[in-house]
């Protein structure tokens, strides 16, 4: 065996056999290099690039999960100032009060927080984005155009209310007087059972604007699941 091996090694082999190929001059194998015979390298280069990121794409679109959640949650946040002359309107029930919130539509900012805790679980832009206050339509709008469109994305996404959650922070007036009527509007606008939304309203122990009754504020959360 020994010499056999010695023997193939040391045949020489014919010069006929061996061919000058250039390694990128087949390219119909090679998935990253198309067949481009008089192309130059640099274009070679760049089209292999193009190549490499394409399948890296693919790639990554494959392995991207499905965005198709069994539930979401939403958090809203909003504030007005008060100032006299303006109506005070919470959750769509005009509250009668000697100021009411600026703002460039009906200041409603329950149902403002509402709808930026619905927009917010469904990962949409924030309400001064989809309604800015910039476009003169929504002077002076019911906030309950917001709240419906807010509901038809929802649904449009394939998600129902679960449950909401929310918290009025204002010194004065006092929302007991109010509450039921306020949740009985919301729930109507959410097209929800009473039993999945709560309200709740706090005082502010007299502390910063909210506390000395030139702001109003609320807090939402909701639980959107799949229908």
């Amino acid at each position: 065996m020994a010499m056999a091996s010695s023997l193939i090694c040391s045949t020489p082999i014919p010069t006929k056999f061996i061919t000058k190929q250039n390694p990128l001059s087949n390219h119909s194998s090679n998935p990253i290099f198309p067949k481009l015979t008089k192309q130059p390298l640099r274009n070679l280069v760049v089209l292999s690039t193009a190549a490499i990121e394409a399948e890296t794409q693919k790639s990554s679109a494959a392995k991207t999960p499905s965005k198709s959640l069994p539930f979401r949650v939403g958090h809203g946040f909003d504030l007005h100032r008060l100032e006299p002359g303006y109506p005070l309107i919470i959750g769509g029930i005009n509250i009668p009060h000697d100021r009411g919130c600026e703002a460039h539509s009906d200041g409603d900012v329950l149902l403002h927080c509402v709808v930026d805790a619905i927009l917010g679980a469904l990962g949409l832009p924030d309400i001064g984005q989809i309604f800015p206050d910039t476009d003169p339509k929504w002077k002076g709008a019911p906030s309950s155009v917001f709240m419906e469109e807010a509901v038809r994305l929802m649904h449009e996404a394939g998600y129902e209310l679960g449950n909401l959650d929310a918290t009025l922070i204002l010194q004065r007036p006092k929302v007991s007087p109010h509450k039921e009527a306020i949740r009985a509007n919301l729930c109507k606008l959410l097209g929800a059972d009473p039993s999945v939304v709560n309200l709740k309203a706090k005082t502010h122990e007299k502390v910063d604007s909210l506390g000395e009754n030139r702001s109003i504020a609320a807090h939402t959360v909701v639980l959107l699941m799949k229908k």
